[in-house]
């Protein structure tokens, strides 16, 4: 009877984003009316004014483009030191006490000393890659850990018991025991990485990204700018994290 319920009205579901966004649009323009300055809050309307002028012009689609590609290429290398970091400290107790402080480490240090910290070790164009890298590997490494301690012991006994060989256990027990985690790891720190990487142009502003936009809206106090940048950080996050989700997949990944 609550399945009957549940089905009955099966276009609520999409109803209730647009509704929600349709209430938060409703508060945005009553605060920008309340405030009556467009530095502080401006109209929707300015920041869309604003987002089609900059979506009109090929140096926006540019910064897009390197933002991304700066992301991406730090979260490809977070992720392989990460598989690589929880393997091999999974499979040696000495090498898994060697490396533990470093994960405690990059986990409590905030991302801006990171970032200033690089800056005076690479060029600012460096940083984005080297944040996003940074931040993947601790929550990547944590869960390959995790997911290469999670099988059954009783599953690992029944195999010892009917002498399957190692590559047997890697590829039947271990690796689909592990691949929830990993895409779990692979999703968060992609958030995250996208998050710190565009943080880290806001403050190392890499001429045609993202975060220099960003940065030089707020510089020339162009607000209906600084917001339109926000915007297409908050689109692409979204586009970013439903493609990620269709390529795990499609690839045998869980989420």
């Amino acid at each position: 009877m609550f399945t009957a319920e549940k089905n009955k009205y099966p276009l609520s579901r999409y109803i209730k984003l647009p509704a929600a966004l349709l209430f938060w649009l409703v508060v945005w323009i009553t605060a920008s009316e309340i405030v009556g300055m467009e530095l502080l809050i401006p109209s929707p309307y300015a920041v869309l004014e604003s987002f089609i002028s900059l979506a009109k012009e090929k140096d926006f689609y540019i910064s897009c483009f390197n933002s991304l590609y700066k992301v991406v290429l730090g979260w490809g290398a977070g992720l392989i030191a990460g598989v690589i970091l929880g393997i091999i400290t999974s499979l040696s107790s000495v090498l898994k006490t060697l490396f533990e402080p470093l994960l405690y480490i990059i986990k409590a240090t905030p991302v801006a000393s990171f970032i200033v910290l690089a800056l005076v070790l690479m060029s600012s164009k460096k940083v984005p890659v080297f944040t996003c890298a940074l931040i993947s590997v601790p929550i990547v490494w944590a869960n390959i850990s995790e997911g290469i301690n999670s099988p059954d012991k009783k599953l690992l006994e029944m195999a010892s018991f009917f002498n399957m060989n190692r590559k047997k256990k890697l590829t039947d027990i271990y690796i689909p025991a592990t691949l929830p985690y990993f895409s779990a790891a692979a999703k968060t720190a992609m958030g995250l990485s996208w998050k710190a990487g565009i943080a880290a142009e806001v403050i190392c502003t890499p001429s045609g990204t993202i975060g220099a936009g960003i940065s030089n809206a707020k510089i020339y106090l162009e607000s209906p700018s600084l917001f339109a940048w926000t915007i297409t950080v908050i689109i692409l996050s979204v586009i970013l994290e439903k493609l990620l989700g269709f390529v795990l997949k499609k690839h045998g990944g869980t989420l």
